[in-house]
């Protein structure tokens, strides 16, 4: 592995990254001016939750081409390269973009994802969710570099993975764009006066995030050329199906109306089958 090169493309993707970061807090000043408010006190407010972007921003820098790239035994991987690529300028955008007005939401979601007031049941699974998506990461360069597990997908079907990444993550940003309450974690949020979200995605499906979750998942190895990786999806996805079921008991106990919503939304992820 050419350590050089993967240090300079890895230097380049951080700048690029950070370049993005800095756009939205200029975009955060232009918001405020345009809204009347005072610019300083809109820095002061994002500056508060900057720390914390910042912190999960270079978590996942590392994270992520650490797991592909250093056990692809390569840099040269121009896939995955526009995966982590496309990740995080979306990641960027859609950060900037849901959040006006909605600074609690913006907080709430930046909390730990093992909290007070959440279930056991919520704790362990968010675990074995994180635990399955990093095992699905170095899955993938292993089966593709390694030991070619179940062959390569062909061109269009492996073009379609990006594809389904990116709508995968358009749904879950219009499903937390739509509700304020959407947590990172299963929780009652009395001090928010949480209540029933029945609008926008939510008419249709009950967890519009976790259905684009599954897609997002599902579109990394087909993108990445991995049918093996796309059989270990099945670990991830399964864990999110599990989560729906434990996170309705706890909602139908917990939450005025949730239960009068279940009967009006039938279906937990995909309309008319489940």
């Amino acid at each position: 592995m050419n350590w050089r090169g993967f240090r300079n493309d890895s230097w380049r993707f951080c700048t690029g990254a950070i370049r993005c970061f800095l756009l939205i807090y200029r975009l955060q000043i232009l918001r405020a001016r345009n809204e009347g408010r005072s610019w300083r006190r809109r820095v002061e407010e994002f500056a508060m939750l900057a720390h914390k972007l910042i912190v999960r921003l270079v978590i996942n820098m590392v994270l992520l081409p650490g797991l592909l790239f250093l056990l692809a035994g390569t840099w040269k991987w121009w896939r995955a390269w526009v995966f982590l690529g496309v990740f995080f300028a979306v990641a960027m955008v859609v950060m900037a973009i849901p959040f006006p007005g909605k600074q609690e939401l913006f907080k709430e979601r930046l909390k730990p994802v093992l909290q007070k007031g959440q279930p056991l049941a919520d704790k362990v699974l968010v675990i074995l969710l994180i635990a399955s998506v990093c095992g699905l990461l170095v899955f993938i360069p292993l089966s593709v570099f390694r030991f070619h597990w179940l062959g390569t997908p062909a061109p269009f079907i492996s073009a379609s993975g990006l594809v389904v990444c990116f709508a995968g993550y358009w749904i879950a940003y219009l499903a937390v764009r739509e509700n304020a309450f959407a947590s990172a974690v299963v929780r009652y949020q009395e001090e928010r006066q949480q209540k029933v979200i029945d609008t926008g995605l939510y008419g249709v499906i009950r967890h519009p995030i976790y259905a684009g979750l599954i897609l997002f998942i599902l579109g990394i190895p087909l993108w990445l050329e991995s049918y093996a990786g796309v059989l270990f999806s099945v670990i991830p996805i399964a864990t999110l199906m599990l989560r729906t079921v434990a996170e309705e008991r706890f909602l139908k106990r917990e939450l005025q109306g949730y239960e009068a919503y279940m009967e009006r939304v039938r279906y937990r992820l995909v309309p008319y089958l489940w």
